[in-house]
């Protein structure tokens, strides 16, 4: 039996009583609101709609001092921090129009899980097995379209009046983003929502106690309400899905197919191989070195780029924004300071230009989309000098 009222969702199973509170999480009222229900409740558990990463990162503001740019560079998570700064800049963004902390539900149901004396479960998923699935799932074409459409969010200034942002939380309203977001990438509804509301179902279920308050994401309120009748496997849900071979094959088939025909057109004819082999090393180079120069990069790093990025396009285990980024960080090696300021200066696009750990990820993702666009004008040309030789 279930009694659904605003965003508050009750529901009676198995002899426990599940309180589903849906939130949107810019808004100062959904706070407001899980303070009350938590006061009035005084359930066993409190559910958030957090993994142990996210946990951390609320509770330990400081944790930018302590991170390793290099070690991050190294362990290539670039690309996946510049985008969990692009989305947490949108937040910022909505947060600061109305003076709130982006988060600030789930950060008062954990204080008032804490005043109450209940048992705090943190009920998400892993947020990297989650990014793994959802991009192990949309393909070469949805990665390019999903990376877009985050990263444009940073250009954003898009403002909302609050009564959008409560409308939000309507189920209709609800259904219907849904529905539009699908239809853009149809294969990231089941990863995004689908298994989450599984995952979560799950964890506020098990969760101790007579009395399970659960603070969400007014989207998956719907989907859990569902879920919560049904038993699901967790290890299943944490499983990392086995990357393809063919990716890694076509890494090396082809360069050696490149290299391979660069060899036959010297051995027919070397002065169109030496046209060859300038095309390569020009175009390669200089669009890495232009994606270095647009995110303002040091002249050092950008001829890093320029020499790293024909050799490096002919690996698949190599990138030449990694090289730029790793000179651009001993160069201009962020301070403490940077680190403090990272969550205000990606607020804005100069913040991530400003800021030197921001421009750093920056240089590396445009420093091998130039790379890229390089290989393929580059590869282009040496088809066609190939086959006009022949």
């Amino acid at each position: 039996m279930s009694e659904q009222q605003n965003t508050i969702t009750r529901i009676e199973q198995n002899n426990k009583t599940f309180i589903l509170i849906g939130t949107a999480h810019v808004s100062k009222h959904s706070a407001e609101e899980v303070k009350r229900v938590i006061d009035e409740e005084k359930p066993n558990s409190v559910c958030v709609e957090l993994d142990e990463q996210r946990y951390q990162a609320i509770m330990d503001q400081n944790r930018w001092k302590n991170t390793d740019i290099f070690k991050i560079i190294k362990e290539k998570k670039a690309t996946l921090l510049l985008m969990n700064l692009a989305i947490s800049s949108f937040q910022k963004r909505i947060a600061k129009q109305f003076d709130i902390k982006p988060g600030q539900e789930m950060i008062q149901g954990i204080h008032s899980a804490q005043e109450h004396d209940a048992e705090l479960v943190l009920a998400d998923r892993n947020i990297q097995i989650t990014f793994s699935r959802v991009w192990g799932g949309v393909g070469v074409k949805g990665r390019m379209q999903l990376l877009t459409q985050v990263l444009a969010g940073i250009f954003s200034n898009e403002t909302i009046t609050e009564e959008e942002l409560e409308k939000m939380k309507s189920q209709d309203t609800i259904d219907s983003i849904l529905s539009e977001f699908t239809e853009s990438f149809p294969k990231l509804k089941k990863p995004l929502i689908d298994e989450r509301d599984q995952y979560l179902a799950e964890k506020i279920k098990t969760a101790p106690g007579e009395k399970v308050v659960a603070v969400l994401g007014a989207a998956h309120v719907p989907g859990i309400k569902k879920e919560l009748a049904q038993n699901h496997d967790l290890d299943a849900l944490n499983t990392v899905p086995k990357k393809s071979k063919w990716p890694k094959r076509l890494g090396w088939i082809i360069p050696i197919a490149i290299v391979g025909m660069m060899i036959t057109t010297f051995i027919m004819n070397p002065i169109a191989g030496w046209q060859q082999l300038t095309s390569w090393l020009l175009w390669n180079g200089t669009f890495s070195a232009i994606g270095v120069f647009i995110g303002l990069g040091h002249p050092l790093t950008a001829i890093t780029a320029f020499v790293a990025s024909p050799f490096t396009s002919l690996s698949p285990f190599l990138a030449a924004g990694w090289f730029a980024g790793l000179v651009q960080a001993y160069i201009k090696k962020p301070q403490v300071a940077d680190f403090e300021q990272l969550n205000e200066d990606v607020y804005t696009v100069k913040g991530f230009w400003r800021n030197k750990v921001s421009r750093i990820l920056v240089i590396i993702v445009l420093a091998n989309l130039g790379s890229s666009i390089g290989t393929l004008i580059a590869g282009t040309d040496v088809i066609r000098v190939f086959i006009n030789n022949l």
